[in-house]
């Protein structure tokens, strides 16, 4: 990439002067210190296991001992008790057990277990952990930062990076834990020797991200924990598992994704897992200064990337979810250890959780708006990249809060794992209260919630996240999602793949994937296919007016993504939602000069029957409950079209479904109405398109 696009995309958002000074220096620096980690890569690799004095003197079978016997540092309080999660996890979860039983006898007979979106894969009599699942490419073994993560031949490092986080190892070690079976813990050990001895340290993709080797470092010491009382534990053993803790840390410290432009969810990861290292391993020289140094940037972070209302930066529910794992769990290991963390990081973590609950939908699961990779912190149990209800569960034990246990179906063995007995009791102790949740906005996410009963609409005012600098962000402003009667209508398409099929990574993310107004078929912030984590900040959208009552609710935004066209446009959009008539009025305005072609898409859930009616009126029906969603044009224009789209709700799945086009050309200002209205199988069909047909001189 040429120098002027580099200075391009670090010019994205807002940057101040001072900060591009010192990141070019901090860049020059980071350069220097690669040359010297490369020309000493050899001897940082077969550098014994750096520990402490006190334990550097021991022998290896003292030292042995002392892992064996140590009572401090606590892992996750479920972990720390081990007897009694193992006996808890057969009596509260029979089936999931059966379950975890069966997947780990899978793993470790057949090298079989999922993989995101894709579902079972088999990795082969020996596994090799550098061949790429997807296009069966091997990623070299070159110098880390040499890596070329874009290869062009549909392999994808995304998915590598899943199966080298050896999270699996966990389902291993919680399966010996329930059963016993040295073999688990065998096979667990084999594969992270292999694992260790098929990529050396600093060389080959594994080692490319710093992230990647912290989320990896943090399932390993939950495997370790479980399993440093096996037999198959020897002196040696300990020794490479020592060595291997000690070169992730040392390694995340070297390479740190921190840039003084801006730091993401990537920065977060590097230092969370750093500090999880230096909190469970304090035998290492450097476990204190890791400690330390990762604490203040955890908390740093926190201030930076958490909003005031509680929401990620990003602009991604899935990322906000990640990032939520990240500083929840941390937390509680924190605590676990006596580490003290301010009162008012707590108070911020509990509105993170308060985020989850107001977008949650009423079938519980979430709008995945932004992007989706499906990943996951320490991942005791497989979740849908929509699936995030079992942090509330955390939350309504952490806070004391009946009103998070209330949006939880059932009780997640998270909470088993990660609270512990006691976390269970106290769960089980919460009340169950009768308080819905209600609308609510979120001025700094820019994510407004219309919600009554069974009915739900989120209105998407968000920008494209990172402070205009946005990486997972989607060309989504003033998009909508509406679910109703049980039934989840019209929804955000997802993600799919990153690098995989890079056209289809753009499709996702585009204007004409998502419920909003596409203008002359331009994009509302500009993107490149071949750039697929950089999107521009044009649109900027502004929330005008957010009032909410017993009766009625009402959003009005608007966005200039279009002012950039030669014969620039405004889209203004406003919702009302008239709760006593459930249903929803939008208005779009288009203002600025000029004749344009303007397309107006609502994208359906896959799964519908949907058709277009004799009046142009667009039905959509859930086939299963026999509920349906109408959506009608109150003014006189064409009829719509129904375009083919797809909808991704893990990474690397897809299924087809339709999207609601109407097309059409004016000059401006031009406005469009529409009433969205669902009908439940208890309704009168005709009374309430009756209702919707006098809507058409309906004024706000």
């Amino acid at each position: 990439m040429s120098i002027i696009r580099k200075i391009k995309r670090a010019l994205r958002g807002e940057v101040d002067a001072r900060d591009l000074a010192r990141e070019a220096v901090r860049r020059s620096r980071v350069a220097r210190a690669q040359r010297l980690e490369r020309a000493s890569l050899e001897r940082l690799a077969q550098s014994p296991a750096r520990l402490r004095a006190e334990f550097a003197s021991l022998s290896p079978s003292e030292l042995l001992k002392h892992f064996r016997d140590r009572t401090s540092p606590k892992f996750l309080p479920g972990f720390d008790s081990m007897e009694q999660a193992a006996n808890l996890q057969r009596h509260l979860f029979p089936s999931e057990t059966a379950e975890l039983i069966e997947s780990a006898s899978r793993i470790a007979d057949e090298h079989c277990w999922p993989l995101l979106g894709y579902g079972e894969k088999h990795f082969g009599e020996r596994i090799e952990w550098l061949r790429d699942p997807l296009s069966n490419q091997l990623w070299p073994l070159c110098y880390h930062a040499d890596v070329k993560l874009f290869r062009g031949d549909g392999s994808d490092a995304r998915v590598l990076w899943e199966v080298n986080r050896l999270a699996h190892l966990v389902t291993l070690a919680r399966a010996f834990a329930v059963t016993g079976d040295e073999k688990l813990a065998q096979s667990a050990f084999a594969q992270a020797i292999s694992w260790r001895e098929q990529n050396p340290l600093g060389r080959g993709a594994n080692w490319a991200c710093a992230m990647e080797v912290a989320l990896r470092a943090m399932n390993l010491l939950a495997v370790f924990d479980i399993l440093r009382r096996s037999a198959q534990v020897s002196a040696e053993l300990l020794n490479s598992f020592l060595e291997m803790f000690d070169q992730h840390g040392a390694h995340i410290r070297r390479n740190l994704e921190f840039s003084y432009i801006s730091t993401s969810n990537h920065y977060l990861s590097d230092v969370v897992g750093l500090f999880w290292i230096g909190v469970m391993l304090p035998e290492l020289k450097d476990a204190g200064e890791w400690r330390a140094f990762a604490l203040r940037e955890i908390l740093r972070e926190m201030d930076k990337q958490v909003l005031a209302d509680g929401a990620d930066f990003e602009a991604s529910t899935a990322y906000h979810r990640l990032v939520l794992e990240l500083f929840l769990y941390t937390f509680i290991l924190a605590r676990a250890n006596d580490v003290e963390i301010n009162e008012r990081y707590w108070k911020k973590l509990r509105l993170m959780i308060e985020y989850v609950r107001a977008y949650l939908r009423p079938d519980g699961r979430a709008p995945l708006i932004g992007d989706t990779d499906s990943g996951q912190i320490l991942p005791l149990r497989k979740r849908a990249g929509d699936d995030h209800a079992y942090v509330l569960a955390l939350g309504a034990v952490l806070f004391d809060e009946p009103r998070f246990k209330q949006e939880v179906k059932e009780m997640p063995e998270e909470l088993l794992w990660i609270l512990g007995e006691d976390g269970v009791k106290r769960y089980e102790s919460l009340p169950l209260i009768a308080e819905s949740v209600g609308s609510e906005g979120f001025a700094d996410a820019g994510t407004y919630i219309m919600r009554e009963d069974d009915l739900y609409l989120l209105f998407n005012a968000s920008g494209s996240g990172i402070s205009g600098r946005g990486s997972h962000g989607h060309n989504d402003a003033l998009s909508i999602e509406v679910s109703a009667c049980g039934t989840s209508f019209i929804v955000d398409p997802g993600t799919y793949v990153y690098s995989a099929d890079l056209e289809a990574r753009h499709l996702f993310r585009s204007t004409a994937y998502h419920s909003t107004v596409e203008v002359d078929g331009v994009e509302q912030n500009s993107t490149d296919v071949m750039l697929p984590f950089v999107i521009g900040n044009e649109a900027e959208p502004r929330t005008l007016r957010w009032e909410t009552s017993a009766e009625n609710d009402l959003i009005i935004a608007e966005h200039e993504g279009y002012r950039r066209l030669a014969q620039p446009v405004t889209h203004r959009r406003e919702v009302q939602f008239d709760k006593r008539n459930r249903l929803w009025i939008i208005e779009d305005g288009l203002t600025g000069a000029g004749e344009h072609l303007f397309s107006f898409r609502f994208h359906f859930a896959d799964g519908l029957e949907i058709k277009v009616r004799a009046d142009s009126t667009v039905q959509a029906c859930d086939k299963m409950t026999g509920a349906r969603l109408f959506v009608l044009s109150l003014d006189a224009g064409d009829a719509p079209e129904l375009e083919p789209r797809f909808i991704s709700r893990d990474y690397g799945a897809k299924s087809a479904s339709l999207v609601a086009c109407w097309k059409t050309r004016a000059r401006v200002p031009f406005a469009r109405r529409w009433c969205i209205l669902p009908v439940c199988t208890s309704d009168d069909e005709e009374q309430r398109l009756g209702l919707a047909a006098k809507l058409r001189n309906y004024e706000f």
